[in-house]
């Protein structure tokens, strides 16, 4: 039965952090948006440099 005053602080100790861990992360923006990230590798790359297997334009 001792030990439940140890473990319970620091469970709420552990709960704590983890909680200002989650509402640092909201504040900073992390979850901001969710859905580009999924997609992103979708897209084509835009860049100037042209491909090396094409002939060059005259």
């Amino acid at each position: 039965m001792s030990v439940l005053y140890l473990v319970i602080p620091i469970a709420l100790v552990l709960a704590g952090t983890g909680l200002a861990a989650f509402l640092w992360a909201v504040r900073r923006g992390q979850f901001d948006d969710l859905d580009t990230p999924a997609v992103r590798m979708l897209f084509d790359d835009d860049t100037d440099e042209p491909d090396s297997n094409r002939e060059p334009r005259a």
